[in-house]
């Protein structure tokens, strides 16, 4: 409909106004049509993935019917009068191009993580929400726990600059009878040394999301200097699992856009994207065979997952009594 409008506005119009009726009629009634379907149009920009944001948008077009339709973003810069509706980005690539392209539309950051988001939060003005897709801590530290019941200590590596930045996790863990310790990595040749103070004190090593120390290059050293110990790791996301990673929580890509859908059905009722937030929906991945080799029985994944939200929902009703 939008490129009907947009052809007949590039034709050169004739000396002395020679438009006919039926014309203007017509172009009246796509107008019309056109602001009909303001609330029934999203904007999406993809990744640098084309198999990936093929998949995705199938899987989002599903979530939100066949009254939705899904568009390209740069149908909002191709075609001046596009209909009004949130931009949905894949990835901090994505959200980087949109945010400079200067749109006034809300925009869904989706792939991101909660501190990527923060640092596009503090350098734009565009109405801006998210569904976080890295694993919150808490939910992992559970995921440990249910793995290892009798576990009581959670190790953590940083950097010096980011010490206090689990001071909340440490105090949340706490009310349940968990404690937690930051050790802090100073350089590369403190790695190892630092990792082996901390698996004397904790009864797993919570890796987090700090591409600085856990990355491909340090990650098989890492892991054969815990497993020495007898140990386990669980984080920092379900990728590393298959490196060697006991488990780690994540949320399977139909959860994912189910929830980037229920966002768009809030901006369709209220004209506002909700609150950014982590999907409640989520699923674990486990190694088995490294289970196996430091003897873990490990439960069905399922019931790790349903122990980790009865823990969740008993911590947030403590909150609010």
């Amino acid at each position: 409909m939008g490129s009907s409008i947009s052809r007949h506005s590039e034709q050169p119009r004739a000396p002395g106004f020679d438009i006919r009726l039926p014309g203007l009629a017509l172009i009246f009634v796509l107008l019309l049509l056109a602001q009909g379907a303001a609330a029934e149009v999203v904007y999406l920009q993809g990744s640098a993935n084309p198999t990936f944001n093929l998949r995705f948008t199938e899987l989002l077009q599903s979530e939100l019917g066949p009254d939705i339709e899904i568009r390209s973003f740069t149908a909002v810069s191709h075609f001046d009068a596009a209909p009004p509706g949130p931009v949905i980005t894949l990835g901090p690539e994505a959200l980087s191009k949109v945010l400079e392209a200067g749109t006034s539309r809300p925009v869904l950051a989706l792939l991101v993580s909660r501190d990527a988001y923060q640092g596009f939060m503090n350098e734009t003005d565009t109405p801006l929400s998210a569904i976080f897709y890295d694993p919150p801590l808490l939910r992992q530290v559970l995921v440990g726990h249910a793995v290892l019941p009798q576990s009581t200590r959670i190790a953590l590596l940083a950097r010096p600059e980011d010490a206090n930045r689990y001071d909340e996790l440490t105090a949340r863990l706490s009310e349940i009878g968990l404690e937690a310790r930051v050790f802090l990595v100073t350089g590369e040749d403190t790695l190892i040394p630092t990792l082996s103070r901390a698996l004397s004190y904790g009864d797993f090593l919570l890796a987090t999301p700090d591409e600085m120390i856990y990355n491909a290059r340090t990650i098989k050293h890492i892991l054969l200097t815990t497993y020495r110990r007898n140990r386990l790791v669980i984080g920092p996301g379900h990728a590393f699992v298959r490196a060697g990673v006991l488990g780690s929580s994540f949320v399977p890509l139909p959860n994912y856009a189910a929830a980037a859908a229920d966002y768009v059905q809030h901006w369709q009722d209220t004209g506002e994207l909700p609150e950014p937030t982590y999907p409640r929906d989520f699923d674990v991945e486990l190694n088995r065979q490294v289970a196996r080799s430091l003897n873990i029985p490990l439960p069905d994944g399922s019931v790790i997952v349903e122990e980790v939200k009865r823990m969740l929902e008993r911590m947030t009703a403590e909150d609010g009594s």
